[in-house]
């Protein structure tokens, strides 16, 4: 995706994956701050952790209480969280429902995201996590209630939302089996992107509810931190053609 967007841009840019084990993380940060650095994005298990080790956070990012985008300015690191701008737009994207109710699965970063964004709208939100001592932290932080799935009004739901890393690589995993009845037209979105269709997604599927999986939001929170390093704004489309595994390379800005 940034090697599209930096074609587009005209940017003489690279962008790299790295794996950071949590102890080496202070380490990985201080590196941030060399001079031809413009910044990072931060997945699990960094997007808390990483709070303490920046010089400053975007409002979004103090309120949610993660970071998924470092941004370098002349030696100081911003902290900055497109994860839920680029969840709203990906929800837009895919016609998700405005009303009901809608529940976040998870309770890490990801999910604080997703409950700080869809409470941005005014959305009622429960939250439901396999540990619940972490939901109850959540909700008091961010808003919503914090549930049990045997106490959700499952046929009230219009939205669901997996924001727990159930399903990430494997696709027979799930954070919720089986599925619930869901609320006509309800959309169940999966943050997870690989695989492309997992078992949560299937399921929904075979019982006539739409799903979608991560790779709109991960295009929309891709292109919203790659503005923030360059201040270049590259369509989404770009994002998602790379995402898609499209060879051509979109005409510069």
């Amino acid at each position: 995706m940034h090697a599209a967007a930096f074609a587009a841009a005209g940017w003489p840019g690279t962008y790299e994956a790295r794996r950071v084990a949590p102890q080496d993380l202070p380490a990985a940060i201080a590196d941030l701050r060399a001079p031809d650095v413009l910044g990072a994005n931060l997945s699990l298990p960094h997007k808390e952790a990483a709070l303490a080790l920046l010089d400053g956070l975007s409002p979004a990012a103090r309120a949610i209480g993660a970071v998924n985008t470092v941004v370098h300015r002349e030696g100081r690191l911003l902290g900055d969280n497109t994860d839920a701008p680029g969840l709203l737009a990906a929800l837009d994207g895919a016609g998700a429902p405005a009303g009901g109710l809608s529940v976040v699965l998870g309770a890490g970063g990801a999910a604080r995201a997703a409950v700080y964004a869809l409470r941005s709208r005014g959305q009622e939100v429960v939250v439901v996590n396999r540990t619940p001592g972490r939901a109850a932290a959540l909700t008091r932080d961010l808003g919503g209630q914090a549930l049990s799935a045997a106490e959700v009004p499952w046929a009230r739901v219009g939205l669901l939302v997996n924001a727990s890393s159930a399903g990430l690589g494997d696709p027979q995993a799930s954070p919720l089996t089986p599925l619930p009845a869901l609320a006509a037209g309800a959309l169940v979105y999966d943050m997870v992107y690989k695989p492309t269709e997992t078992r949560l997604m299937r399921e929904a599927r075979a019982a006539g509810v739409r799903a979608e999986n991560g790779l709109g939001m991960l295009a929309h929170q891709a292109r919203l931190a790659f503005t923030a390093w360059t201040g270049a704004q590259v369509p989404a489309a770009v994002f998602l053609v790379a995402l898609a595994g499209g060879v051509q390379v979109p005409p510069r800005l």
